[in-house]
């Protein structure tokens, strides 16, 4: 993977870059982000440019035989450790190695996806993935072996927050008595679960979520999402590209046009509309519904917040700016508290299979009221 290929992050990217350029490459890096955050990718792009043969100023060159063997993850110098199970295919010794070609498509697939993915692409059914004690055998005498091509023998360990404690504390010592021309790259979502001499023993780089404008970039470029399905989905997705392909494929219907229609009738209490309303949310789908909900949830606090001041709404698109500005006049300290318990029950109700047009007329009766109620 290149640089080039991720959205955003320049200031990480910047970073990196500098590192190998001023020589000053960690033995062992923690790439510490939630999950969807562009930790994996940053990585592999990070341990691509170390071994790239023609190093360009601001990425790998993407062409020379480093380059295309680690873009396919089939550099010898180039090796993973990740959590796995027993499954039908391996049903003893479960390894890292034994997974690499899962591993491969898995990766070039998308470097954004979680664990949940990654146990259902091996068929682990409903086993816990973890790296064993075993592994940090394998991992011992992995990098006692000197590099075939590269000038470093790299290796990835993916959540490494879900190793056995033996496998921690191979790690540890590892750690501890790097081997020659050797990189660990740590890459977690949850430094909390990491041993606290393993976390002090690396050099962290801290990865933020994506912004709403780099997931709708995203989603336009990858799966040529139209805009208001892009920028809906981003404001569900909180930062994270796994959620918003997945969210990608749920949406199915215009949330900002629904909302602004739903909105407009609480406050002219035009009950009749609103039955009619409750039908086609029924005809949504569950995962819609809660979706939607979850939509309507995130444009009420950006009204909240925009009412406080306006500099804290960083992005929005013109016709949801607009309604921001417009609805901002209405919500206010009396009633924004219920406005949002309200929208929250309503997604409590229907997660646990609540009749929805019930749920949807109900809670229009409570909105209706708390919009006049400002």
């Amino acid at each position: 993977m290149q640089f080039s290929q991720i959205i955003g992050h320049q200031e990480a990217k910047q970073l990196l870059l500098k590192s190998v350029q001023q020589n000053h490459v960690a033995h062992a890096q923690l790439f510490l982000g939630q999950e969807g955050s562009a930790n994996l990718a940053l990585a592999l792009a990070y341990a691509t440019y170390i071994n790239c043969e023609n190093k360009q100023p601001d990425d790998s060159c993407g062409t020379c035989g480093s380059c295309v063997k680690m873009n396919k993850l089939v550099h010898p110098d180039f090796n993973f450790v990740m959590p796995v199970t027993t499954t039908k295919s391996v049903g003893k010794d479960a390894l890292s190695h034994k997974f690499m070609n899962e591993w491969r498509e898995f990766v070039l697939a998308s470097p954004y996806q979680g664990l949940n993915e990654w146990m259902q692409h091996i068929g682990a059914e409903n086993k816990q993935g973890n790296i064993s004690k075993e592994e940090s055998r394998h991992l011992v005498k992995l990098v006692s072996l000197k590099a075939f091509e590269g000038s470093y023998k790299i290796v990835v360990i993916w959540l490494p927050e879900l190793m056995h404690p033996s496998a921690a504390n191979a790690l540890l010592k590892l750690l501890e008595e790097p081997p020659a021309q050797t990189l660990f790259l740590l890459v977690s979502q949850s430094a909390e679960k990491l041993l606290a001499t393993i976390t002090s023993r690396t050099q962290i780089m801290q990865v933020r979520n994506f912004t709403e404008q780099e997931v709708v970039a995203y989603l336009q470029q990858q799966y040529n999402a139209d805009a208001t399905t892009a920028n809906q989905v981003a404001q569900l997705a909180e930062g994270s590209l796994n959620a918003a392909a997945k969210l990608t494929k749920e949406i199915s219907s215009d949330y900002f046009v629904f909302f602004t229609e739903w909105m407009r009738h609480c406050y002219s209490y035009k009950f009749g509309e609103l039955v009619d309303m409750g039908d086609k949310f029924q005809t949504l789908g569950r995962e819609n519904q809660k979706n939607f909900l979850l939509y309507a949830l995130n444009l009420f606090r950006k009204v909240m917040l925009y009412g406080v001041d306006q500099g804290l709404i960083s992005f929005l698109p013109p016709a949801e700016l607009n309604f921001v500005q417009k609805f901002s006049k209405v919500i206010t300290g009396n009633n924004a508290g219920q406005l949002a318990e309200e929208l929250n029950q309503a997604h409590y109700h229907i997660e646990r299979n609540a009749n929805p047009k019930m749920v949807f007329v109900d809670s229009s009766l409570q909105i209706a009221g708390y919009l006049r109620n400002s």
